[in-house]
């Protein structure tokens, strides 16, 4: 019996961005399969109805990858469909599975297990900011979240820009949005005045914010990033 084929799905980066989120072939697929793996229930459900959803949802079947179930089952559950010959979607909370989202695991099970991986087009925070920054996108890292301890984080950034004006390589990281303001700060107080520094903010809202200049100039900008999701890039 031949295998299913898990299609990784982006979804919407924000609540106002679902029409500039979702192509055509998307709403097709979803329209053909009725079986998820989603790391949140009630935004899968409510991102799928976004994108046209035709299928009733009591139809669907949702098996929860959330932080708070993730260890509370075992994971080879959410393959005996894909196993049997059914295709499956994989929807992470926001952007594409796999990219720092804990779909990562699901998508290397999968390959363990022979099943046919496809991911499709959506929006990504990192790429989305790498284009609007103005950076080195032939050669770019990204580093997720930075250490929560002041010293080790300073550390961290100071580590970031030298490897950035060793390599000309864009250093990409973020934060907790509710942290974000105390890193401009560290980003700031750490970094040399020539440094380059990008921040995109809210990307995809209709409050969208991305802004390009070097360090010193920076500190003499007031910003507030305060619970408002951004990415960071040095070089």
């Amino acid at each position: 019996m031949s295998k299913g084929t898990l299609y990784l799905l982006p979804v919407p980066l924000s609540d106002q961005a679902a029409s500039a989120s979702y192509t055509t072939y998307f709403s097709e697929i979803i329209n053909v399969i009725d079986e998820y793996i989603v790391e949140n229930e009630k935004t899968a459900r409510k991102f799928l109805k976004q994108a046209g959803l035709k299928i009733p949802q009591q139809q669907l079947i949702l098996h929860n990858y959330g932080k708070h179930t993730r260890d509370e089952y075992d994971k080879d559950r959410f393959f005996q469909a894909l196993l049997a010959g059914k295709d499956v979607g994989l929807m992470s909370e926001a952007g594409c599975p796999g990219i720092a989202d804990p779909g990562a695991d699901i998508v290397a099970r999968a390959h363990q297990l022979g099943i046919k991986v496809r991911p499709l087009v959506g929006p990504n925070s990192m790429i989305l900011a790498l284009m609007a920054s103005g950076f080195n996108g032939q050669t770019f890292a990204f580093h997720g979240y930075l250490p929560i301890d002041k010293a080790a984080r300073a550390k961290k950034i100071k580590d970031l820009e030298q490897l950035a004006q060793k390599t000309k390589q864009t250093q990409l990281f973020m934060e907790t949005p509710f942290r974000n303001n105390q890193l401009l700060d560290e980003v700031l107080r750490v970094c040399a005045p020539k440094t380059r520094l990008c921040i995109a903010c809210n990307l995809t809202d209709s409050d969208e914010w991305i802004h390009s200049d070097i360090a010193g100039n920076w500190k003499r900008k007031k910003v507030d990033l305060h619970k408002r999701p951004a990415i960071f890039l040095l070089l």
